[in-house]
């Protein structure tokens, strides 16, 4: 355990240390003999802090305080402090021991689960705001019960998925590959498309974020394709590929989903929650670019958007 002798005068210099406070501050011995304790507190401790330890030092702490230190290298650790007064035989202090109870992991370990905490609530509210749009979309249009149950029933398997797919990963992110593949499969063991998909580009890494983003639209491409477009006959073709550019101001992704041999496009009459999902999903929440074209033969989406700076896995 480190230990330490102070003196009492002013600053409380060190008289004493032993090799585990070395061990844990980085001094050697002869450094850290008449330091203040005062010194080895981390730079920019806060004014509250100071008079706590004034206090410890003086017998006057009702509970022994968690104080966040330096070490020689500039680093920084919290430990709790145990002081007990050296006296004379008149009762007079002339020096403090003090231990410390290193609690560097106890604090890193609080400050993740409050990260985690409001990454899960952050998380919560954003998969809420979406299930809600989901179910406001599907309600928006006059339809059989059915019906309107199948369409909320299906993206809301689409998210649960991508949810999946994260959660396998720690939620640190997954491969654009792979959400491809997560995303997409229900669509290809359907009637043998499998084979009239072609996905091609490297397993680009992507946040958490815009993974879920791009799981709903590319739901929604394919729902699309089903139903109006290259998939909705025995012979349209679908094909997926993307680009990563490396530019000065970060690096981004280009995404192109590219229909053919499917019915003759005509445009839609109205905006749908597959027209949502792109424009909020990768406009406004990623900051990206969509470009949508009804091409007389296939529909023809572009996504540009933005990614952290670990390209591949």
């Amino acid at each position: 355990m480190p230990m330490i002798f102070t003196d009492e005068a002013p600053g409380h210099p060190i008289i004493f240390a032993n090799d585990a406070f070395l061990a844990v501050t980085g001094y050697e011995r002869e450094e850290v003999l008449a330091k203040s304790f005062q010194s080895l507190l981390a730079t920019g401790v806060d004014a509250e802090t100071m008079p706590i330890v004034e206090a410890a030092f003086g017998g006057e702490c009702e509970s022994d305080p968690e104080i966040h230190y330096k070490r020689k290298d500039g680093s920084e650790f919290w430990a709790t402090m145990f002081i007990s007064p050296v006296c004379e035989e008149d009762g007079t202090v002339v020096q403090q021991f003090v231990s410390l109870v290193d609690q560097t992991k106890h604090q890193q370990d609080n400050a993740q689960c409050k990260m985690l905490i409001d990454e899960l609530n952050h998380r919560v509210k954003n998969t809420l705001a979406t299930v809600q749009s989901i179910v406001t979309q599907a309600l928006r249009r006059p339809a059989e019960p059915a019906a309107i149950r199948q369409a909320i029933e299906s993206r809301l398997m689409a998210l649960s998925r991508s949810h999946d797919l994260l959660t396998s990963g720690n939620w640190e992110g997954t491969g654009l590959h792979d959400l491809v593949d997560t995303a997409l499969h229900p669509f290809e063991v359907v009637a043998g498309r499998e084979e009239r998909f072609t996905v091609d580009g490297d397993n680009v890494h992507l946040s958490p974020k815009t993974a879920l983003s791009l799981a709903i639209a590319f739901h929604e491409l394919a729902t699309n394709a089903v139903k109006y477009g290259a998939f909705s006959n025995e012979a349209g073709t679908i094909r997926i590929d993307w680009t990563v550019a490396e530019e000065r101001t970060g690096n981004r992704v280009l995404i192109r989903w590219l229909e053919r041999d499917g019915p003759k496009v005509t445009l839609p009459v109205g905006k749908g929650f597959g027209s949502w999902a792109l424009e909020r999903g990768i406009a406004h929440e990623l900051g990206g670019k969509v470009t949508l074209d009804y091409l007389t033969d296939g529909v023809a989406c572009t996504i540009d958007i933005p990614i952290a700076a670990d390209l591949t896995e």
